[in-house]
């Protein structure tokens, strides 16, 4: 393990026991994730509780909040896509010790980040109810879901630019080995978010819009604390305002790296948005009870995501260093470890659905009924998605982008475009 002068210290992967480490380094990756999730499902249990007067009226106000998940990843996965480039470059780099090369990488990726959610913003803001409405949001009647949703979302894109910085940041803090402080920053942001959604939702009584508000504020604490640590850290992630400026090869790399990922975020988020919109047409009910489960099983995708990233570093430095066999022996704890967590987290919530369920929707057995519905198929299965996480974060840490996006295009988008189209007209 090498240290630097005091604030920072790289974290050196290419020798000493995998399992452990891998786990060291998972584990508050995990916990970063769950966090997230925590805050997300506060949202959630707000807006679902007192998003309004009347049952209905938090009924609607869930289902609002529920139909634009799919929409936001859409538009920020591809921008999102890039923040994967930089921590790969990140990665390599310092497996190869070339950590004049990581502060080039940083600088150029900053600014990268902030033209990405100020675009981001611009296209949420202008598009938002046009899309909604393309996906037939709130269906027959459902002129009030609309509504509160494209509040949620105008309120959400204001926090785009902030988001799209902590992203890039923690993306290369987490390929230099530092899983702790992006934690820490997210953390403070959480309660941050918790805290403005109570007096959003239940004292200011602005229901979707105010769960928009508070998540878009908590994404600029999180993006400011990460700024201010990188401006003081003495790490190779240091960050100098003077030295901002965009490294035209650094750049190409991340795009390479980076592009195909986010082309594979945004395409995959195309086929989530179809899979929504044929949801939409079973009313609110079923939406409300969706977003829950998606919500549950959220937990569940995001410590396999953990593991997608703990493969990414401990592959790409591994390759920066040129120790191939120890890649192998990376790669092969990584998928074990995800696949037990996997089965492990997918049973469980199944299992306890009726009791997790009740959390988001108390008084409403045919919302419950139709999240359990949800985690019958998907929850049970959710181990297939981490081994292709994982297997992805495998590749892309050996510098190969394009084949993990086309191999789960085809497996993870095309069957389920061509299964809406086909398969769900006849069998709803």
């Amino acid at each position: 393990m090498t240290a630097t002068k005091s604030k920072s210290r790289v974290r050196d992967f290419t020798s000493g026991a995998i399992l452990p480490q891998i786990l060291k380094f998972a584990l508050p990756l995990i916990a970063t994730s769950i966090l997230q999730l925590l805050f997300n499902t506060a949202d959630t249990i707000v807006v679902g509780r007192f998003g309004g007067d009347t049952p209905q009226e938090c009924e609607t106000a869930l289902a609002a909040v529920g139909s634009c998940g799919s929409l936001i990843n859409l538009i920020v996965n591809l921008f999102m896509g890039l923040s994967v480039g930089a921590g790969v470059c990140v990665a390599h780099d310092i497996g190869a010790k070339r950590y004049k090369d990581v502060g080039s990488i940083v600088h150029t990726a900053v600014i990268a980040a902030g033209v990405c959610g100020i675009v981001v913003t611009a296209f949420g803001l202008i598009m938002a109810r046009p899309l909604l409405e393309l996906m037939g949001t709130g269906g027959e009647n459902g002129k009030a879901v609309l509504d509160n949703a494209v509040l949620y979302m105008s309120a959400y894109c204001c926090g785009m630019p902030a988001s799209m910085i902590y992203n890039y940041c923690a993306s290369m803090l987490r390929s230099s080995g530092d899983t702790v402080r992006p934690l820490a920053f997210l953390s403070a942001a959480g309660v941050v978010n918790v805290g403005l959604n109570m007096i959003m939702v239940i004292v200011f009584r602005l229901g979707a819009m105010g769960v928009g508000i508070a998540t878009a504020a908590s994404q600029w604490v999180s993006c400011i604390l990460i700024i201010l640590f990188l401006m003081r850290t003495d790490g190779p992630c240091k960050l100098e305002l003077k030295k901002l400026r965009v490294d035209k090869q650094k750049l190409k790399k991340i795009i390479f790296l980076g592009l195909p990922a986010g082309i594979q975020g945004s395409l995959f988020s195309i086929s989530n948005v179809l899979i929504q919109s044929s949801m939409n047409s079973f009313g609110q009910v079923v939406v409300a009870g969706n977003t829950a489960a998606g919500n549950l099983e959220g937990y569940i995708y995001t410590t396999q995501n953990a593991l997608y990233q703990t493969a990414l570093t401990f592959v790409g430095q591994n390759v920066g260093a040129r120790k191939f066999d120890r890649v192998k022996k990376c790669a092969f704890w990584c998928i074990g470890v995800v696949t037990v967590v996997g089965v492990v987290l997918g049973c469980g919530v199944y299992l306890l659905g009726e009791q997790l369920l009740g959390i988001y929707a108390p008084d409403n057995p045919a919302v419950i009924a139709a999240g359990i519905k949800k985690l019958a198929i998907t929850g049970l299965m959710h181990f297939i998605c981490g081994l292709m996480e994982v297997g992805c974060g495998i590749m892309r840490g050996l510098g190969k982008s394009i084949l993990p996006m086309i191999v789960t295009l085809i497996g993870s988008c095309v069957l389920r475009v061509v299964w809406v189209y086909t398969v769900f007209p006849i069998w709803r």
